[in-house]
């Protein structure tokens, strides 16, 4: 199944030229900017801990709470990405830049709630629960790496074009 506006035969830069006005010019790109590397550094601390807990058996409430942190960072870059892409590509979600990525998002989002569910309902023991949240955090590096690549993409193609556009004005 193809993302809407997304044609194998069709190239699509990641942004028009408008959409990368309205990008630079929207304050939700520096919330993003600035909630993707504090959510990593969650992650990584969440993680360690997680990780602890399961190989000695020690510090299940820091590791437990520290994915309820975690939980809770995602939440609100989703929500906070959730405007940036309203404001950038006028859509909520699925918006033709990132659709594959917000596809994938949704899977990150139902792990991490059934983590929160799992916790506050005592559905799953200690090490169970442990568990859960790292199959949250791999769909979690999986999804960041989405849109690392996704991004890194984008800067590439910019970057030719900008030199296409260089070396064309040189021409004349």
């Amino acid at each position: 199944m193809q993302a809407p506006g997304n044609r194998p035969d069709a190239y699509r830069p990641l942004y028009t030229a408008e959409e990368r006005q309205r990008r630079d010019a929207s304050g939700w790109t520096l919330v993003q900017g600035l909630l993707a590397p504090v959510q990593f550094l969650v992650f990584l601390v969440s993680l360690g801990l997680v990780l602890r807990y399961l190989a000695s058996g020690e510090g299940h409430d820091a590791a437990a709470w520290s994915v309820v942190v975690k939980t809770l960072t995602l939440y609100a870059i989703m929500v906070t990405g959730c405007i940036w892409e309203k404001a950038v590509f006028g859509r909520y979600l699925f918006a033709h830049a990132f659709y594959w990525e917000d596809v994938f998002s949704m899977l990150v989002l139902a792990l991490h709630t059934a983590y929160l569910i799992a916790l506050f309902t005592d559905a799953l023991g200690a090490r169970q629960l442990m568990h859960l949240a790292l199959a949250a955090y791999a769909t979690y590096v999986i999804n960041a790496t989405q849109f690392i690549l996704k991004l890194r993409a984008a800067r590439l193609d910019q970057a030719r074009r900008d030199r296409t556009i260089a070396a064309a004005g040189l021409a004349t």
